[in-house]
């Protein structure tokens, strides 16, 4: 996963961006004068690279390990009196901050967080969980939130409110709402984020300082990431740094910004020099989840909460700092991929035994054309009979050759049959279709959709019919990116008894092949199975070139499926607008592809996707394997009659 950005400035706010920052400054511990100068000087930073907002550790105006000197008077006053500076600070540098500081009230002392930006102290939140166990007395200084008996402060004459019940909603973006929870707090059984997401917060915010040993950092980050999915919420991180006493307790200085169950940016731990973390956080997108995840949306928040408005000041942004995969089906670390992969063909093969099972069939028809997809499901296909005890005499491959098969395409499928010890059969098209022509009326020089599909056809009634000889079932071979393009032909490929790889898309397809070359097979089939993989993709249903090479390439007249797959992910299932696909996809492929190329490949991918939603209206079944399907029984319900007009005319605007 690479973090992409380009020169084109971006307004956020149109996008439903933010960029926030997290940061553990060098501490001078209780020194509220000189942590105000590099709290300040952090925020600066922050803001000239466009932040909207940043967040400090738990207790950072006065440092979190001062101990019995929380109780001087002093200490307390400087701290406010810091505060207040800071307000003044913020009227000529727009961001957002949220610091921590000790506060005394009512003759208890809390341990808060105060938001502040654009010169006003905007409210203050008390810490719910106090720890007092092990290496923490927290409760020796500090009140826990509920022994607070009021909901307002008065600070320097000016009534502030008060209390864990507040959310920060940005004045004039909709979209940010903020909830904020102070280290301990996230520990807990049930954090105050979680009904703080319930009652409208997305963007939540942890001031933390939690000392390090051994292992800790890594269960701090699978909490944040964790808390971040369950809330359905981007989380902002901030711990304290090494700048804190060292009598008994080192402080790591990590912070973490993580979205919906990823983290997406953190500091080096260990730094005795100031450290943040910036990321660009998608609130829109997390409306979205939202509003799809019914548990979340049938829950109600378990008490009332009073929203307070803030300024937000959002400036255009040069890039995007946030995670972004060319291949987001395809993870770029090879042991994870292969971790997935191995998942998927057990998905794939576990559908397929079920299926085998309840019809009672020895038999699986499939045809076998020495591409990927075709291959894939062979495989998938001697796998599941291994795992059912049947012996692979039953799997009837069938190559159909037509006048688009090369020679390399017929020799591998072929050679795979013979090496798998399947049953082979090779059936010529040729004859078959030609009569088909005189039979219509279709001259054969016209090489034209008729000519195509009434090869795909003639193939799908030869596995079909062969299905009843052998009453076996037809294994479906196209893939999902072939389901979202309609690059099927409608009753030819289209149809099958059982689609295996009707969840897996065509990026994710070579890498479950090579996955299978290196890992399920060897020897000559591997060799056979890479080969497969370095063939180019086509339907082979033109004739081939003059020295036998493929002539009909797919990815030259539909576009890479490279940036398909890419604009399948983010429009089924982020739901993005086109604009924000747009976006995205010129963050990650600019280097390649121009914004007219990328305009012209969505264009055709909307275009599509609409227009052939009738072909996935009446899919064979086939096993879901990740976050995106488009079976009408399953993630995606559309009617076929859909008009694209409203899409295609956002993507004009942007030319």
């Amino acid at each position: 996963m690479t973090k992409m950005a380009t020169d084109m400035a971006i307004d956020p706010k149109r996008y439903g961006l933010v960029r926030v920052a997290a940061a553990a400054p060098e501490l001078h511990l209780a020194d509220p004068e000189n942590n105000l100068a590099e709290i300040c000087r952090l925020a600066g930073r922050a803001a000239d690279q466009a932040c909207s907002l940043i967040v400090f550790p738990e207790l950072s105006l006065t440092g979190y390990s001062c101990g019995d000197l929380f109780f001087q008077e002093v200490l307390q006053r400087r701290a406010v009196e810091v505060l207040f500076e800071l307000k003044e600070w913020t009227t000529t540098t727009p961001i957002a901050m949220v610091v921590g500081l000790p506060l005394a009230a009512s003759g208890r002392l809390f341990n808060c967080a105060a938001v502040v930006s654009h010169g006003k102290i905007h409210g203050l939140v008390p810490k719910t969980y106090l720890p007092n166990t092990g290496e923490f007395y927290e409760q020796r200084w500090f009140s826990p939130a509920r022994d607070a008996n009021f909901s307002m402060v008065t600070l320097g004459g000016v009534v502030t409110p008060f209390g864990t019940d507040l959310l920060f909603a940005a004045a004039d973006n909709l979209q940010v709402m903020i909830g904020i929870e102070l280290c301990e707090d996230l520990w807990a059984v049930q954090p105050p984020s979680g009904y703080q997401a319930l009652a409208g917060a997305s963007l939540l915010l942890n001031l933390s300082a939690s000392p390090e040993t051994l292992g800790k950092h890594e269960y701090r980050r699978d909490l944040v990431a964790s808390q971040s999915a369950r809330c359905l919420a981007a989380y902002v991180y901030a711990g304290s740094g090494p700048g804190e006493s060292t009598t008994d307790l080192v402080f790591p200085g990590h912070s973490l910004i993580a979205e919906n169950g990823r983290i997406f940016a953190e500091t080096e731990r260990f730094s005795f020099t100031s450290q943040m973390a910036i990321a660009d956080v998608d609130l829109a997108r997390l409306q979205s989840e939202r509003q799809r995840n019914r548990p979340f949306a049938a829950s109600a928040p378990e008490r009332p909460v009073r929203i307070i408005p803030i300024p937000l000041h959002q400036a255009s942004i040069s890039g995007l700092l946030r995670p972004l995969m060319r291949t987001p089906f395809v993870p770029p670390d090879v042991d994870e991929r292969k971790g997935r992969c191995h998942e998927i063909f057990q998905i794939q093969t576990s559908g397929l035994v079920r299926r085998l099972r309840h019809t009672g069939s020895r038999a699986a028809v499939i045809g076998l054309s020495g591409g990927l997809d075709s291959t894939l499901a062979l495989l998938v296909t001697v796998k599941a009979y291994e795992l059912a005890g049947l012996p692979r005499a039953g799997i009837v491959a069938v190559t159909m050759p037509g006048f688009g098969t090369t020679s390399r395409t017929r020799s591998n499928a072929e050679r795979l049959a013979e090496e798998l010890g399947v049953t082979l059969r090779v059936i010529p098209i040729q004859t078959a279709v030609e009569q088909h022509f005189r039979d219509i009326g279709h001259d054969p020089e016209q090489h034209d959709v008729t000519y195509e599909n009434s090869q795909a056809r003639e193939r799908t009634q030869i596995l079909m019919d062969i299905a009843n000889q052998v009453s076996g079932l037809v294994i479906g071979t196209g893939d999902l990116s072939e389901l979202a393009l309609g690059w099927c032909t409608y009753n030819g490929d289209h149809m099958s008894m059982y689609a295996v790889n009707s969840g897996v898309p065509k990026t994710l397809v070579r890498y479950l092949v090579q996955w299978c070359a290196d890992e399920e097979f060897s020897g000559d089939i591997s060799r056979v199975l890479f080969d497969v993989c370095d063939t180019p993709i086509s339907p082979e249903l033109l004739p081939p070139t003059a020295d036998g090479e493929i002539d009909q390439l797919t990815e030259e007249v539909i576009g890479p499926y490279l940036v398909h797959d890419f604009f399948l992910y983010q429009i089924v299932r982020l739901h993005y607008p086109p604009a924000k696909v747009l976006l995205f996809a010129e963050q990650v492929f600019s280097a390649e592809y121009g914004r007219e190329q990328l305009i012209a490949w969505l264009k055709q991918f909307y275009r599509r996707f609409f227009s052939q939603q009738f072909k996935r209206s009446c899919l064979p079944d086939g096993p879901k394997v990740g976050t995106v399907a488009l079976s009408p029984r399953g993630d995606w319900r559309m009617p076929s009659d859909a008009m694209v007009d409203l899409w295609l005319q956002e993507l004009e605007q942007l030319r």
